[in-house]
C-alpha cells in the first residue's frame, strides 16, 4: 500500500526563471507608462543597473529579444521602434486581475436573497437543515444519509425529515455594467498618480468579466471634458488630459449605453476624485473649479434621480476625501439610492471587487 512520501524543500525550483521575473516587472511598467513599449524598456535598463536584475549569463538584451520571440513585443524593422501585441495587453488584464482579485479573501454570499426554487448556476459549499418548500434536488444525500447513521444506527437504517440536509446554490445574475473613469488633470495632479490605479481596475474588472462572467457586458466610459468609450484593448493606453470634469457627460453616455442593453440588471461604478467643474452647454462649456456649481450640481443630481427611476443604480468610488467633495457625494447617492465609498487608491480595487461581487450572488433556497 502506498502512503505519503516527504522530500525535502527546495526554494530554487520553486521560484521564476530570470525571464519571467522580468517580465512581471516590464508589465507593470507599461501601465505607469501608458503602453509606451520604449519608455518601459528605458526603466527597466534603469532599474538594472541599480538593483541588477540582469546576470552575465542572461542580459536585457536577451530579455528583450525573448519578449520579441514569445509575442509580447513586435519590433518595426524599418524604423527600429518597438509596440506591445495584444498578448501583451491580455498579460497586463490578467497580472491586473491577480493583483487586485487575488489578495481578496473569500466573503459570505451578497445581500440579495430570494426565497423561490429553481436552477441555479454554482453549488455552495455550504449546507443547511431541511425546510418544508425545500425541492427534492437540494437535498444533499451523502451528508443526509451521514446525519441518520449518526441520529438512528447504521444496523437498523432509517431517515426522517431531521436528518435531511440541504445544499444552497448561488444563482448567478447577469449584470450590464458601465465603469466611468475621470481622465481630468486633478487625477496626476498633488504629487499623486491616480489614474494608474484606476486604469488597473478596469483592466482587472474586463478580464474577471470577459472570462469568469461571459454573459455579462462591460462598458468603459471616460470623462474629462466630454464622455467616451474606450475598448478593453485600449485601457493600458489611457491618459490624463488637460481636461476639466464633466459628470453630466459621462453619465448620460453611461445612461445610453445601457439602455441598449438587454440584461435585466444594470449598474454604473463611477471613479473619480473631484467635483463636478464642467458642463456643455449646446457648443460651449460651462466651466467653474471654484467650489460647488449649483448650476452643474443640479444636473448631476437630475441624472442620478432618472437613473433610481430606470433601476440604475451608482456606485461613485471617490478617491479625494475634502469634506465639501462628501456632501455632494451624499447628496448625489441619497438621490440615486445607490452606493458612495471615499475609498484610498490601495483600496480601491477591493472596495469595487467586493461590490461587484456581492451583486452577482443570490442565494437560492
Amino acid at each position: 500500500m502506498q502512503g505519503h512520501r516527504f522530500i525535502g524543500f527546495n526554494p530554487s525550483e520553486n521560484q521564476q526563471s530570470i525571464f519571467e521575473q522580468l517580465l512581471n516587472i516590464f508589465m507593470q511598467l507599461l501601465t505607469y507608462t501608458n503602453g509606451d513599449a520604449a519608455e518601459a524598456l528605458q526603466w527597466m535598463n534603469e532599474l538594472d543597473k541599480q538593483y541588477q536584475l540582469t546576470n552575465p549569463e542572461y542580459g536585457m538584451g536577451d530579455f528583450i529579444e525573448d519578449l520579441k520571440q514569445n509575442g509580447y513585443l513586435e519590433e518595426n524593422a524599418v524604423t527600429g521602434s518597438f509596440k506591445i501585441t495584444s498578448k501583451s495587453e491580455q498579460t497586463i488584464r490578467k497580472k491586473s486581475l491577480e493583483e487586485i482579485f487575488g489578495k481578496l479573501k473569500k466573503s459570505k454570499s451578497g445581500n440579495h436573497t430570494t426565497f423561490k426554487p429553481g436552477q441555479s448556476d454554482e453549488i455552495n459549499p455550504q449546507t443547511r437543515p431541511f425546510q418544508f418548500g425545500d425541492m427534492l434536488e437540494q437535498i444533499d444525500f451523502t451528508q443526509s444519509i451521514r446525519n441518520a447513521q449518526i441520529n438512528h444506527g447504521i444496523e437498523s437504517f432509517s431517515m426522517y425529515e431531521d436528518d435531511l440536509q440541504i445544499r444552497e446554490t448561488d444563482f448567478r445574475t447577469q449584470t450590464s455594467t458601465v465603469l466611468m473613469i475621470d481622465i481630468s488633470h486633478s487625477m496626476i495632479l498633488y504629487g499623486e498618480d491616480r489614474i494608474t490605479p484606476a486604469k488597473k481596475v478596469a483592466m482587472a474588472l474586463s478580464e474577471l468579466i470577459t472570462t469568469k462572467y461571459p454573459k455579462d457586458t462591460l462598458d468603459i466610459v471616460v470623462f474629462g471634458n466630454d464622455a467616451w468609450t474606450v475598448e478593453i484593448k485600449d485601457l493600458p493606453y489611457l491618459q490624463v488630459g488637460p481636461y476639466h470634469t464633466n459628470t453630466v457627460a459621462g453619465l448620460e453616455l453611461a445612461m445610453d449605453l445601457l439602455r441598449r442593453r438587454k440584461n435585466p440588471n444594470k449598474q454604473i461604478f463611477m471613479i473619480t476624485d473631484g467635483k463636478p467643474t464642467c458642463l456643455k452647454v449646446g457648443k460651449k462649456y460651462y466651466k467653474n473649479s471654484f467650489g460647488i456649481d449649483r448650476k452643474i450640481l443640479n444636473r448631476c443630481i437630475n441624472l442620478a434621480a432618472q437613473c433610481k427611476k430606470l433601476k440604475i443604480p451608482i456606485t461613485t468610488f471617490m478617491i479625494a476625501s475634502d469634506p465639501y467633495l462628501q456632501k455632494f457625494v451624499q447628496e448625489f447617492t441619497e438621490m440615486n439610492q445607490g452606493k458612495a465609498f471615499f475609498a484610498g487608491l490601495d483600496k480601491l480595487g477591493a472596495f469595487i471587487f467586493k461590490d461587484f461581487e456581492s451583486g452577482k450572488n443570490k442565494t437560492l433556497y
